[in-house]
């Protein structure tokens, strides 16, 4: 799966070119600093295990990327995962041991965790897979400042199948739980980079 989306994200290089680089926000980091940064949501959800699963607990004192998604998403959540991976991957490991990526489905009725765990770990075995109830996952997305996953009814079929409107930004916590910069869809490998050893040193 990663060889597979490896070549996709290269051809989106050559397709879109060189990115115009940015200036950087007064943390010193190109993604989007938010102003008023809110906590990591307070929700218990269920891992890949079946356990429960402790949002903010679990990820209390590490850097943890979330971000909201669905495993038939067509482009936006499989291209930040990989590219995700791939920077992981580059780093030396003490940086990249000290990140969290939590992915939470948005499409629980599809997305059982005998089939999102497997998707998931085929990123990168590191990142965590959630599920939970409708409404535990809308109060997440709540509380994280985003706004809630629709059912998009236009492209239902008779066959059950659809796609769902979420949000499309990673959500980069510190390790003080805070989400403090926002990455949106078209976040480049070399941006990650660039940012994710700060966001590590981040407060230290």
């Amino acid at each position: 799966m990663r060889r597979a989306w490896s070549v996709l994200l290269a051809v989106g290089v050559l397709a879109c070119g060189e990115k115009i680089d940015r200036e950087l926000s007064p943390g010193g980091f190109i993604g989007a600093e938010v102003v008023t940064p809110r906590p990591m949501p307070n929700v218990v959800l269920t891992d890949a295990k079946g356990a429960p699963y402790n949002l903010a607990e679990q990820t209390r004192g590490t850097v943890t990327l979330l971000f909201f998604g669905y495993m038939h998403c067509p482009d936006v959540c499989p291209v930040h995962l990989a590219n995700i991976a791939a920077v992981l991957d580059k780093l030396p490991e003490e940086v990249s041991r000290q990140i969290k990526v939590v992915f939470v489905t948005v499409d629980p009725a599809r997305d059982s965790m005998a089939v999102l765990a497997p998707w998931v770990a085929g990123f990168d075995p590191r990142f965590t897979a959630l599920t939970g109830s409708d409404s535990t996952i809308k109060a997440a997305q709540l509380a994280a400042g985003l706004l809630t996953a629709e059912q998009d009814t236009v492209t239902a079929s008779a066959a059950g199948t659809y796609l769902v409107g979420h949000a499309s930004q990673v959500i980069a916590h510190t390790r003080d739980g805070l989400g403090r910069v926002q990455y949106p869809f078209g976040t480049r490998q070399r941006d990650w980079a660039h940012d994710l050893p700060r966001l590590v040193e981040y407060g230290r």
